[in-house]
């Protein structure tokens, strides 16, 4: 792949909200129209404890992925948010490359543990985490939402 490159950007930047409504917009198609967004602002992705990370090529956006903290803070837990990829470079390990990415943010921000889930409807997610390291877990730490219907995944830092 060209210039594949990935940064952090400010949750309300232009590159970092294109890439977050296109995560929205393909959920919205799959699940139903705001199917995840009551349970989630915007500025849980914004430092000091959250991130948004934004790949591109040549210059244009093409995927990103989130961290936000959950449960109580000193607990120091957090949860991968809106993992998307434009469709024609899925499968290209742009997704891998923000997996790896965030996930040493989070060890940066000190999180010692991570914890992401994901639903019926995505098929693909549901065999890429086991593929790269992520763990099922039955259930999410006490104070976290989760979907009833999801999967729900973990990695230790």
């Amino acid at each position: 792949m060209r210039s594949l490159t990935i940064s952090d950007e400010p949750i309300g930047s232009s590159g970092a909200l294109s890439v977050f409504y296109a995560a929205i917009d393909e959920l919205n198609r799959r699940y139903g129209d705001g199917a995840d967004q009551a349970h989630m602002g915007l500025a849980e992705l914004a430092a000091p404890l959250g991130v948004f990370l934004v790949a591109r090529v040549e210059g244009h956006p093409v995927g990103g992925v989130g961290l936000r903290p959950i449960s109580a803070p000193e607990a120091r837990l957090g949860e991968i948010k809106r993992l998307w990829v434009r469709p024609d470079l899925r499968r290209s390990g742009v997704a891998a490359a923000l997996m790896v990415d965030v996930e040493e943010r989070a060890r940066l921000l000190g999180y010692v543990r991570l914890y992401l889930e994901t639903g019926p409807a995505q098929p693909e997610a549901l065999s890429f985490y086991p593929k790269i390291g992520w763990e099922r877990v039955d259930e999410f730490p006490a104070g976290a939402f989760t979907h009833h219907v999801a999967s729900r995944f973990t990695r230790l830092l």
